[in-house]
């Protein structure tokens, strides 16, 4: 594994029955980049991101993580050692405050017994989660109740809490799915600060979007590796165009 690497795939399948959802794929992430799998529906992208996040095991092949192989480790084994998932679909506390979901959060990385602990302990958890707040711009919603937050919001929200476990890497499904252009454009601008700060791979399918922001691009057709490279190196494939771009940009 590449030190620049911080995960990898060596030569990964994923069956489900006589279903081949993902053939033979060899990936590598850069360490502080963000990296875009993109493809049409059906190429394999959810499967894969699930491979990443420790939520499927391999049929076949290796995932590598900071140096180590993991291949085969349980979900929350994943997240243990810095791996860290925004989901499509938002995973929230709808009645706790904005604040208490992310002092959750922060409370279980710290302690499996945080109801115990002592009130300056609490104070300082609490700090920190303003300061997550903070960092996806919603220190100014910290009392209200998380269902209460727009859609955007709580997408937000959701990376709050998933930056609680101080991840090295964020993997992030779709999102900007369901928001709106203005919701998009501000998910998009957090994005961009949290890069660099922490390796992030996104799964997305917005070219437009992918084409902005993204180091690097992934695109999976059928299960396969079809092309990886730069935003230029992408857009200017032939074969990308003739399955992908051909079908019309988002």
């Amino acid at each position: 594994m590449s030190a620049e690497h911080i995960i990898e795939t060596r030569a990964v399948s994923k069956r489900f029955g006589g279903f081949t959802a993902l053939k033979d794929v060899s990936v590598g992430m850069q360490r502080g980049q963000l990296t875009s799998i993109i493809g049409p529906n059906g190429a394999g992208k959810s499967t894969y991101f699930n491979l990443l996040s420790g939520a499927f095991a391999p049929s076949e092949g290796q995932v590598l993580f900071d140096g180590r192989d993991v291949t085969g480790l349980r979900p929350h084994e994943f997240a243990h050692i810095g791996i860290a998932k925004s989901f499509q679909i938002t995973n929230l506390f709808p009645n706790l405050t904005v604040l208490e979901n992310v002092r959750i959060a922060l409370q279980a990385k710290v302690s499996r017994y945080g109801l115990w602990r002592r009130r300056a302990e609490l104070g300082a958890l609490r700090d920190e989660a303003m300061d997550l707040l903070r960092t996806v711009g919603l220190v100014d919603r910290a009392a209200r109740q998380a269902r209460e937050l727009a859609h955007g919001q709580q997408r937000a929200l959701e990376i709050a809490v998933a930056l609680a476990a101080r991840p090295k890497l964020l993997l992030m499904d779709e999102p900007t799915a369901g928001m709106s252009p203005e919701e998009t454009r501000s998910m998009m601008d957090l994005i961009c600060r949290l890069v660099g700060e922490r390796t992030i791979v996104l799964v997305e399918h917005k070219m437009k979007m992918v084409m902005g922001i993204s180091d690097r691009i992934v695109v999976l057709h059928h299960g396969e590796l079809l092309a990886q490279g730069g935003p230029d190196d992408i857009r200017s494939n032939d074969m990308v165009k003739r399955v992908y771009l051909g079908q019309g940009q988002h």
